[in-house]
């Protein structure tokens, strides 16, 4: 077994040690997994490479499955379920006939605390692996009943592709506590942050997530001396070709001249360049070192996390996991919104292209990309990562999307934030782009750290707020004016204060694309691009 960092070493505390397998066969640098001949990569996990989105082929099936058709999906879905079934059944049969608003509300509210005693042990199953595909779509959809629905309605639902075709990390709730429960995923960051020393499951995954932000920071560096030293190879070479090359002496055929002044100083430089790449070499390979200790210990916790759960699911994580869940959907329809938490015709309002399926969301994310290329980016030393974050769509009939957490806090440097979207919301573009917004905002102010009020996006915002004596969550108008941003600034109406309107352009850029065409609209676009083309040449003197 390879030896662990001693900052990893010393969280282990008294963890009986698992013995590794050989860490002598990891691939170098290996983002290409498949031409590896290794697994192919796990939606959860990131891959730096992957330039943006792919288009979306098919948004649905063509043909709808026939499981919503029969009687039999209700039974099943409370089958095994004993008390909570039982108590949920007798309650619909209340709740639906009943036409008196007073006895309606006293059902409703019943219902839904109903409800959520089934799910949570539904999402157990989901979390284990035993779950029937009957309990999964209940816990996905917050179907329970299917002619709840119109025939119209369940058309759009059995049609709704179950594959992550794109291997997306876009996950339905059943897939999300499946993820939890097989400890591919964390449970999700709360106030209680203290981990049971028994919870070994957990602790080895977090030791692994704060691992991988180790290996992702070598392999940065490691990638960076490496093109470093490539440029000096390729200024060795052109001096090496000019050196070489010599003018025919006049009236003398066949016979070239000698060195010019200009060649002769190339033997000194060439000494001096040489000189510089042998530093460079030595500095990579101290690089290639780190990157393989630190890969070695990645490898080492990763068969830790697996031993740790022993084929068991992550049931504790996965029962916090549900606490947080419903947390996150009462936060997705606010204090006045609607919380009933079974889907039904009565308040389900949304059509198959407005509906918060993994196609109809990964579509708008990849319109808002095209308009904020650097939206799911996060700079570390220089370099700009692109980190798509986790999206959990949440069955809810709100219209909030929000940012749960910016990254894992045991891996600052690679690992996803997390965002929850409704799934029945009046627009779903709205819902994503106020995730986004709040997504944008806390990484910018966890950048800027004790300096979030001073400097960057926010300190610049933050000072704009308090000029203009503005009341109310400072991030509440950010999201406000970041919805102005997208959907009328880049089309060119001017809606946002020209000051906001500067440091949008400077911290949230336009595509170029955007950029070129604005500039065409109006002076004050033009203006924003003259300042552009002014920092560039400034910043390379």
């Amino acid at each position: 077994m390879a030896d662990l960092d001693p900052d990893l070493l010393a969280l282990l505390d008294d963890v009986p040690p698992v013995m590794s397998g050989g860490l002598n066969d990891i691939p170098m640098l290996s983002q290409s997994r498949e031409a590896s001949g290794l697994a192919a990569r796990d939606a959860s996990e990131v891959d730096l490479t992957e330039a943006g989105f792919p288009e979306i082929k098919e948004f649905s099936n063509k043909k709808p499955h026939t499981l919503f058709d029969t009687a039999e999906f209700y039974k099943q879905v409370l089958a095994e379920e004993s008390d909570r079934g039982q108590r949920i059944h007798a309650l619909l049969t209340k709740y639906l006939p009943t036409k008196d608003p007073k006895d309606r509300s006293v059902y409703r509210q019943q219902l839904i605390t109903a409800y959520w005693n089934l799910i949570s042990h539904i999402a157990l199953k989901a979390a284990s692996g035993t779950a029937s595909q009957e309990k999964k779509y209940a816990l996905r959809f917050g179907m329970l009943l299917p002619t709840l629905l119109t025939p119209e309605q369940k058309d759009i639902f059995a049609k709704v592709i179950d594959e992550n075709t794109y291997n997306q990390p876009i996950y339905y709730l059943d897939e999300w506590f499946g993820a939890i429960g097989a400890a591919k995923i964390a449970p999700s960051s709360t106030d209680e942050v203290k981990v049971k020393k028994s919870d070994d499951a957990l602790r080895f995954q977090q030791l692994y997530s704060k691992a991988q932000g180790k290996l992702q920071s070598a392999e940065s560096l490691l990638r960076a001396k490496s093109d470093e030293r490539l440029r000096a190879e390729d200024a060795i070479k052109q001096k090496i070709d000019g050196l070489f090359t010599h003018e025919t002496i006049p009236g003398i055929p066949g016979v070239k001249e000698g060195f010019n002044a200009g060649q002769k100083r190339s033997f000194t430089e060439l000494s001096e360049l040489l000189r510089k790449l042998s530093g460079l070499d030595k500095e990579l390979q101290n690089f290639l070192a780190s990157y393989q200790s630190a890969e070695a210990d990645v490898r080492t916790l990763k068969e830790r996390v697996e031993t740790a759960g022993d084929g068991t699911a992550n049931v504790s994580g996965a029962e916090s996991e549900f606490t947080t869940i419903r947390q996150m959907i009462k936060m997705s329809c606010g204090r006045q919104g609607n919380h009933f938490p079974i889907l039904t015709r009565e308040y389900f309002r949304s059509s198959s292209n407005e509906i918060g399926t993994r196609e109809n969301v990964l579509n708008v994310m990849r319109w808002i990309e095209s308009i904020d290329p650097e939206a799911y980016c996060r700079q570390y030393r220089q370099q700009l990562n692109r980190i798509p974050p986790f999206v959990i769509l949440l069955p809810s009939y709100g219209d909030i999307g929000f940012c749960w957490e910016p990254f894992d806090r045991y891996n600052r440097i690679t690992s996803r934030g997390r965002i929850g979207i409704p799934m029945y919301p009046k627009n779903i573009k709205i819902a994503l782009l106020t995730a986004t917004a709040d997504l944008r905002w806390q990484v910018a102010k966890e950048k800027a750290s004790y300096y979030w009020m001073e400097e960057g996006l926010t300190g610049n915002y933050y000072q704009w707020v308090q000029a203009q004596k503005l009341k109310g969550d400072i991030k509440e108008h950010f999201i406000n004016d970041y919805l102005l941003w997208m959907l009328k600034e880049s089309e060119g109406i001017q809606k946002l204060d020209k000051e906001v309107r500067n440091i949008f352009w400077r911290y949230m850029p336009f595509a170029q694309h955007v950029k070129d065409e604005l500039k065409n609209r109006a002076a004050v676009y033009q203006e924003l691009c003259q300042k552009d083309l002014n920092r560039q040449m400034s910043d390379g003197y």
